[in-house]
């Protein structure tokens, strides 16, 4: 595994992004809870391409 998929500075708002779904989730059925989940991974996707230059 690449050592560049373990810095801090992706794993920590992993993390945070986790805690937060699942505190502000559990009033949430786990069908709106995936569906915020790929939202959310798909905005980071979209902004991950647009800063890389759509590369």
């Amino acid at each position: 595994m690449p050592s560049n998929l373990l810095q801090p500075d992706i794993v920590i708002p992993f993390l945070t992004y986790c805690a937060l779904l699942w505190w502000v989730g559990r009033g949430m059925s786990w069908t709106r809870r995936l569906i915020a989940a790929a939202v959310t991974l798909a905005l980071v996707a979209w902004i991950v391409l647009a800063e890389r230059g759509w590369h």
